[in-house]
């Protein structure tokens, strides 16, 4: 069974404006190839070069800091902030926000924000982007839902609609700016990692080895960690809590997603600024939003309330209970 035949998941029928606005021009599908095949590769180049040579402390510096640069740019930004506004950030941090996700390399702001927005519009539906369960429940099924969810829906050649889903960016002149000049922050997001090792070290070689790790090998395993979210994450993990679709919490996860891999938590009550909700469930992105509500940098931020929570729980179980007398 698919999602068009599953009752259950089917998208509403909506009107106004259409949940597609184009396709992507074939210059920018080729940059797409470019910017997800060519780290990949490196990925798997990196193996055979660091069990000799070719990495150093300097390395693994430059790396760990972009990544978490990038990284929370994505999960704290596009997501947390832009996405879902879970809390007002003041115009310096909005843009440096903004600024910091397209560092991640996984397209312009506001594309980003209208793919995620319509991903929990139609969750696990007909409509939604980047389900793994599109293509039904059974072995083959779900083996090319997975990959479809991971990696193969962002080859797909349909643009979301941007005014549907993301106006309100559409409306910023900061954001418009900083989704314009998202091809020169890609160039710098790749480029800055080896000036600073060749600085650093004085060396070809020093910049060379940054631009492998700090660049190529960075970006490639920020997006398969990205990635991770719409389909292992959707697909494996516990679901504590009512939600309308099978996003679960993959622990595993957390910490190389800086809290987002507590997914069925975040599904639960998507406007949420933390999604480790729960005791012993790190979340690096929650904790820096607080270090930005003491700053005063973010205010109006919506923090888990427990007694929500609780009902939600409350209303898995009965859906669990339901589920066992109906089997």
């Amino acid at each position: 069974m698919t999602l068009t035949d599953d009752p259950a998941v089917r998208a509403p029928q909506s009107g106004g404006k259409p949940m597609i606005e184009g396709t992507k021009a074939p210059g920018e599908q080729f940059a797409l190839y470019l910017f997800v095949i060519i780290p990949f590769l490196a990925l798997i180049a990196a193996v055979p070069v660091v069990w000799g040579w070719g990495i150093g402390w300097t390395d693994v510096a430059i790396a760990l800091v972009f990544y978490a640069v990038s990284g929370l740019g994505i999960t704290v930004g596009f997501h947390r902030y832009f996405t879902h506004g879970s809390f007002k950030a003041n115009r310096g941090l909005k843009i440096a926000l903004a600024v910091a996700g397209s560092l991640a390399v996984e397209g312009p702001v506001i594309r980003w924000v209208a793919d995620h927005r319509r991903h929990h519009a139609f969750s696990d539906r007909e409509g939604d982007p980047h389900s793994p369960w599109r293509f039904g429940d059974s072995l083959a099924g779900l083996t090319k839902g997975f990959f479809f969810a991971h990696i193969g829906w962002l080859f797909d050649p349909e643009h979301t609609n941007q005014e549907k889903y993301a106006p309100d960016l559409l409306a910023d002149p900061d954001l418009r700016t900083v989704d314009r000049l998202f091809p020169k922050l890609v160039l710098a997001s790749m480029l800055a990692p080896a000036l600073l090792g060749g600085l650093i070290t004085w060396s070809w070689t020093g910049a060379l080895t940054a631009f492998l790790w700090g660049s190529l090998v960075r970006v490639a395993v920020l997006h398969h960690v990205t990635w991770s979210i719409n389909s292992v994450c959707h697909m494996i993990g516990e679901r504590p809590y009512a939600s309308r679709d099978r996003s679960a919490n993959f622990w595993p996860l957390a910490i190389l997603s800086f809290g987002e891999s507590w997914h069925n938590s975040h599904h639960a009550d998507p406007t949420c600024a933390r999604h480790g909700v729960d005791r012993g469930q790190l979340d690096i992105s929650a904790r820096l939003i607080r270090i930005f509500e003491k700053l005063g940098w973010a205010t109006a931020v919506r923090w888990p309330r427990r007694d929500r929570f609780d009902k939600l729980a409350a209303r898995r179980a009965e859906e669990l209970a339901e589920q066992g007398k109906a089997a």
